[in-house]
């Protein structure tokens, strides 16, 4: 899907990393652990870290937060977005989102950001530059992309991007005609994908692939993919696609709300930019793009087979990791996160299982050991809410405050800075 850069949103300083000084004990609450729900107990956090977890566990120095009505959360992981700077980082960080998987950007900014971030910032990995054909899609956006055709160069290209950084390698199976872009475009060819795909895992690396399609979401599974980076377009879904999925390992990020850009305007859009928890911390910028939809979305495209995937996935325990594909037309950062959550509800997904999306699924589908769980001794990377979201999934926007490594981020201050901006 497109990458198209968003204005900048919020211009904050950014504060020097601190650490944590005063234990903080979460006393009486609920707590949902990535996996399960904790209908009451206590978690320490010390030195940025989860110390302890339990109904007796207690600490005379520390500072209490009363956990009534409430619940805490892993931080929030979105699975498929494109950064576009520092201040994208730190709005994710006041919707509850800690860390952002990228899956395209500019090498010189990705390490740059990595050697800035700070505890106002989400953490982020990347894909860096993608694997793509001459004139194919990520070529669009006026930066250099070392594309690709020759399969004996494919271990050779992936060297290049882990030279450069990348964390991971994404790759581009997709000719746009599925959802109205310019058709025929160029894009890999199967032998290609494969090639590429396979001097990724010679390096340790997972290879995740952007497919618009059925068809071209089976052959990326058929050639290895790790994951895929998006669902498809399309009314229906075959009965053995989920599957084929699970029977090679692989995982799915559905990115339903920029689909549903594709495939015309969403409802829960329109609740997301009203919605008082949300609302208060967005600016015009961000509620102008999240009204935006693609030129598609007025040419009768159907998004009713990526839910009817969603279904199959599920029926196969494929794992499902939650990702918005920011900042594309209908989405911003952050907040669409949780309208991602509503979709994979209405599409299926319990809300426990659409938390596990956003948590301990991401966290291990990228092997991320020290964040998508409350579990002793993991980073406490963490989001207190108020209500119960296992149990309606609109409570995650209810946030009460987010920690990164056990220091709270200044929501209030980013909340008066938005409204400086309307």
């Amino acid at each position: 899907m497109k990458a198209i850069l968003l204005p900048l949103v919020l211009l904050l300083c950014v504060a020097p990393a601190r650490s944590q000084k005063t234990p903080i004990l979460f006393e009486h609450v609920r707590v949902f652990d990535g996996v399960t729900v904790i209908p009451s107990t206590n978690v320490l956090v010390q030195d940025g870290l989860i110390r302890d977890i339990g109904p007796e566990v207690q600490e005379p120095s520390a500072q209490i937060v009363d956990g009534a009505g409430k619940t805490l959360l892993p931080g929030l992981i979105d699975s498929h977005v494109h950064v576009h700077g520092a201040e994208t980082l730190e709005q994710a960080m006041i919707f509850g989102v800690t860390s952002e998987l990228d899956m395209m950007m500019d090498p010189r900014m990705m390490v740059r950001l990595k050697h800035s971030e700070t505890r106002s910032m989400a953490d982020f990995w990347s894909a860096g530059t993608l694997a793509t054909a001459p004139g194919g899609h990520g070529t669009e956006y006026g930066m250099e992309i070392p594309t690709i055709t020759d399969a004996k160069k494919a271990q050779a290209w992936v060297d290049d991007r882990i030279a450069e950084g990348s964390d991971y390698i994404k790759l581009v199976y997709d000719d746009a005609s599925e959802y109205g872009g310019r058709r025929n475009r160029p894009t890999l060819s199967k032998q290609l994908m494969k090639a590429i795909i396979e001097a990724a895992h010679n390096r340790g690396k997972l290879a995740v692939v952007h497919i618009g399609s059925e068809w071209q979401a089976d052959d990326a599974i058929n050639a290895g993919a790790d994951g895929l980076a998006h669902l498809f377009i399309g009314s229906s879904c075959d009965r053995t696609f989920g599957a084929l999925v699970a029977a090679h390992h692989a995982f799915v990020i559905p990115t339903m709300t920029v689909l549903y850009s594709i495939c015309g305007p969403s409802a829960t859009r329109r609740h997301l930019i009203s919605d008082p928890n949300l609302e208060p911390f967005l600016t015009p910028a961000n509620t102008e793009r999240l009204r935006e939809t693609f030129p598609s979305a007025n040419r009768g495209l159907s998004c009713a087979g990526a839910a009817k995937a969603i279904k199959e996935l599920k029926a196969a325990e494929v794992p499902i990791l939650a990702g918005t594909d920011a900042p594309n037309p209908g989405t911003t950062y952050g907040a669409s996160l949780h309208e991602e959550l509503e979709l994979l509800v209405e599409s299926g997904l319990t809300p426990t299982e659409a938390l596990v999306a956003a948590t301990s699924a991401p966290a291990r589908a990228f092997h991320l050991a020290d964040r998508g769980q409350i579990a002793r001794g993991l980073r406490a990377d963490l989001v207190l809410v108020q209500g119960n979201p296992d149990e309606d999934i609109l409570a995650t926007r209810n946030i009460v405050t987010v920690y990164k490594a056990g220091i709270a981020d200044d929501r209030e201050a980013y909340r008066a800075a938005a409204k400086a901006r309307k």
